[in-house]
């Protein structure tokens, strides 16, 4: 790879709990406290309803499949991932809640198997067993020796980037992610961290001044030749409309230093577009989960995933700027992902391209089968009303 330029992985919800728990080697308590499912194995059912069984107990690479070989073989020099899930033993329910994701801290090695260089923490699922199951969540993790952002002990540490450094000599550099969280994703205002309480980093709206203060944040922390990320777990499950003021928080941040917004929430892809010298993904989509045999929204067409693949030229003279984005389409199938026909990618290809058209950018489907991003970068603060 080029001097100065660094390959990044980001991924929408990673949802290692649950159903995905329960078929991998050290399965946890299976007990749930949702309104039409009381244990966990009953998503096993449905998945295997849906497309076969599944050989239960798993290894621990099972749910990411061919996703594992896809980022071997392009190079990737950092990789960020929503964790989606807490990671405890606990069975204190987070009250008021319908849905709760736990895995058993045994079963971290599945997650390992990615090879995460960090995962974000600020998502409506990390306190589901309350402040206890965040400090094992934390403690696991850290044991782990995974990097973590968005979630802490405090709230500094909530606030605090993750540094990924990659390369060596001349090629050598960082990657700083900060992640927090809005309430438009299900993030309750009481899972905020305070100066003496853990829990996420909570921003309350998609204003321009909470922009300008990540972004002050931000150029206290970068060097020269560092890339940002500012992940973001925000908006509805479902819908591919963008609010204007979550377009104009984006690019606030794209203008006031961040290099990628990485956006988190849907559980399918949302619009991408390239903006100044920067890009955001308002939506990822799920990537690893228990969805599979759920219907009700079967015109998103959940069981398609992407890896979002982007590379970034941190030597350029001006400071970052993206050069590349490419989207690899895969399947969800028995709680594994494999790749997705071409046939379905040309559909993702179809419903991404339209959806960013408005934002001036096109996607575009290759001989590879890999959706790839151009763009106009049209950088009009209304661009999508």
């Amino acid at each position: 790879m080029a001097k100065g330029l660094v390959r990044l992985f980001l991924c929408g919800d990673v949802m290692l709990g649950r159903g995905v728990d329960q078929i991998l080697p050290h399965p946890g308590d299976p007990e749930l406290h949702e309104p039409y499912m009381d244990d966990a194995r009953a998503y096993v059912g449905l998945a295997e309803r849906a497309n076969g069984p599944i050989p239960c107990p798993v290894g621990f690479t099972w749910p990411w499949g061919e996703a594992l070989d896809v980022l071997d073989a392009a190079g990737v020099d950092v990789r960020i991932v929503n964790l989606e899930t807490s990671v405890t033993t606990s069975d204190t329910f987070a009250p008021g809640k319908g849905i709760h994701y736990r895995m058993h801290p045994a079963n971290l090695p599945s997650l390992a198997a990615a090879r995460p260089d960090v995962c974000v923490l600020a998502n409506n699922h990390v306190l589901d067993f309350g402040r206890s199951g965040l400090a094992q969540t934390l403690a696991s993790l850290e044991g782990a020796g995974l990097a973590t952002a968005g979630a802490g002990r405090a709230l500094g540490a909530a606030q605090k980037p993750a540094v990924a450094p990659y390369g060596s000599g001349e090629r050598a550099g960082r990657v700083l992610v900060f992640s927090f969280a809005m309430p438009t994703s299900g993030v309750p205002s009481g899972w905020a961290a305070g100066q003496d309480r853990s829990g996420v980093d909570w921003v309350a709206e998609p204003s321009q001044d909470a922009a300008a203060e990540i972004a002050d944040r931000v150029r206290r922390a970068r060097r020269p030749g560092d890339v940002t990320v500012a992940s973001v777990h925000w908006g509805p499950n479902w819908g591919y409309r963008v609010a204007r003021e979550e377009v104009r928080f984006a690019h606030a941040l794209l203008d006031g230093g961040v290099d990628i917004v990485h956006g988190h929430s849907s559980h399918h892809p949302r619009p991408v577009e390239a903006y100044g010298r920067g890009l955001v993904l308002y939506g990822c989509g799920d990537l690893v989960d228990d969805y599979e045999g759920i219907s009700g929204h079967d015109a998103y067409r959940d069981d398609l995933r992407l890896l979002y693949l982007v590379s970034v030229d941190a030597a350029a003279p001006d400071g970052a700027v993206v050069r590349e984005v490419r989207m690899v389409p895969l399947q969800a199938r028995r709680m594994r992902l494999e790749h997705a026909s071409r046939e379905d990618g040309a559909w993702l290809r179809t419903v991404l391209d339209r959806v960013s058209r408005p934002f001036g950018s096109h996607v575009e489907l290759t001989p590879e089968g890999v959706l790839a991003l151009s763009g106009e970068r049209p950088d009009r603060p209304d661009a999508y009303a």
